[in-house]
């Protein structure tokens, strides 16, 4: 009997392998690192044999691991770092390097694209400003810096997609990678017309655009020995880690919200339409749920933050650590308990990184604001994890002024583990948080459960209420809730008040 689905999660830092079988239970996992290659500042590489090499190695000690038969695989199916570009050819095989979501070396065709189109319609059309972080804009670097590998290009797809094809001879991609290129007609369903009139760009160059729960084909036989699994098994397309993730956190139907705590951090929804804000300050992708889409908005630094605060103040707390055996943030968590609600005037502005959405400001900058000499260390962690709180409630307050109604919120992520952050989360944001029986296998879980839908293995995305079940609830404090809503307006206006500055810092450095 055909009870597993094999996941892959092809990741920054490598390459997450997953079992699950038929009752949607994690039966084993195996990673696999590969590099990622900073040859010039903006510029980020990787190789997409290191991804086909991670995919292969996985897969034989994940099976080795768990003694499952390759004949007992229902189906493949992936999620994949997003936002990327690359140049297959007709055989599958990369013709470069891939360009990857963290590179930012097309700013001058980004300008170039909204000079022929404007960058409202763009965000109209796709759910996202126009902007170098996407696909369009390195395939449009390929075309004027690399123009050989541009002309010999079959076709430009994701880190998932190349996979895939490499396996199934097929190019594909599902609206959840579609949306995060700048040019996919988010409402419409397909490549805009209009943007790659625009862009002067090869449709035919283009993926053919699938659902994510589709069997887009079957494993060759001339690569399965290769990889380790049987000729003829099932390949379902999947989807971007971001959409996974949501699936797997068990956001798959209108009202349902999720926040991602880890260096970064985002928030996103499940709707049934997407969420265009007049100021572009949120973006929509597709997602993994036929017909569903995935607003979202970003910030930079959410655990980074707290990681600065571990490494530049908190030396005491990681030396006690290692000697107690346990993780310095417990530590840091139980001082921060020592400062009261406000951390006795603190206010921590988290712009360590600049800021994304919905501030989409690359020059802001961290600020302690009100320290005086009577602040402790107590105070300063608190402040920290408050700070980090209230931003993220500026991406959720940027979707409830244009209509979203969000009932909890779901935490995933290794930041979600605290107890005391979380309850601070539930009186920020004003709602119920709920932490998962499963934090940090959303992703793979999300893709699994595309791939079980896709086969019919599962029989809907409710299955996963089964798979990652709600451990805890954690209802708002009334009291501190109130304390907050009196802060939130000081720390949006302590914000808005230091632009000015920023642009001025910036220009002095």
């Amino acid at each position: 009997m055909k009870n597993y689905i094999l996941a892959h999660d092809l990741g920054t830092t490598g390459n997450k392998a997953t079992l699950y079988d038929q009752e949607g239970a994690l039966v084993s996992n195996a990673f696999y690192a590969y590099e990622t290659e900073y040859a010039q500042t903006s510029w980020a590489e990787q190789d997409p044999e290191d991804w086909w090499q991670a995919v292969c190695a996985s897969t034989h000690k994940l099976l080795g691991q768990t003694k499952v038969r390759a004949d007992e695989v229902a189906c493949i199916v992936f999620s994949g770092q997003m936002m990327g570009c690359v140049p297959l050819d007709k055989e599958a095989r990369p013709l470069r390097k891939a360009i990857i979501w963290a590179d930012q070396r097309s700013v001058q065709q980004e300008r170039w694209v909204g000079e022929r189109i404007s960058p409202e319609e763009v965000y109209r059309i796709t759910g996202h400003r126009l902007s170098a972080s996407y696909s369009l804009g390195k395939i449009l670097w390929l075309r004027d810096h690399q123009p050989e590998v541009y002309q010999a290009a079959y076709k430009f797809v994701h880190a998932k997609d190349a996979i895939v094809a490499r396996l199934t001879g097929v190019f594909v991609t599902d609206p959840s990678d579609a949306s995060g290129m700048n040019l996919y007609d988010l409402e419409g369903g397909a490549w805009s017309e209009r943007i790659i009139e625009a862009t002067e760009l090869d449709p035919a160059q283009l993926p053919e655009l699938r659902q994510s729960i589709d069997m887009v084909g079957k494993v060759l036989p001339d690569v399965a020995d290769k990889v380790g699994v049987a000729s003829g098994t099932p390949v379902v397309i999947g989807g971007g880690d971001g959409a996974c993730a949501a699936a797997g956190a068990g956001v798959v139907s209108e009202g349902a919200a999720y926040n991602y705590i880890g260096a970064s951090s985002w928030i996103a929804l499940a709707t049934e339409k997407p969420i265009y804000d007049p100021d572009h300050k949120t973006f929509t992708f597709g997602h993994v749920v036929p017909g569903m889409f995935m607003p979202t908005g970003t910030m930079q630094a959410a655990g980074a933050s707290y990681q600065w605060t571990r490494d530049q103040i908190c030396s005491v707390e990681v030396q006690a650590a290692e000697t107690l055996r346990v993780s310095p943030y417990e530590l840091m968590n139980l001082e921060a308990e020592n400062s009261p609600i406000g951390a006795n005037g603190l206010i921590f502005l988290p712009y360590l990184l600049g800021e994304r959405s919905p501030r989409w400001n690359p020059r802001a900058r961290g600020a302690f604001l009100g320290l005086t000499i009577r602040h402790t260390r107590a105070d300063m962690i608190r402040a920290v994890l408050e700070g980090v709180t209230m931003n993220l409630r500026v991406i959720l307050e940027a979707f409830k002024s244009q209509g979203a109604q969000i009932e909890a919120m779901r935490l995933i992520g290794g930041g979600a583990r605290g107890r005391f952050w979380n309850q601070m989360m539930a009186n920020v944001y004003g709602m119920p948080v709920h932490r998962l029986a499963i934090l940090e296998e959303a992703t793979s879980m999300g893709a699994a459960l595309t791939g079980g839908v896709g086969v019919g293995l599962y029989p809907n995305f409710s299955m996963i209420e089964t798979m990652n079940q709600v451990s805890e609830i954690i209802e708002p404090d009334p009291a501190a809730q109130a304390i907050y809503e009196g802060i939130y307006p000081i720390f949006e206006a302590a914000y808005q008040a230091l632009v000015p500055i920023y642009d001025m810092i910036a220009e002095a450095t």
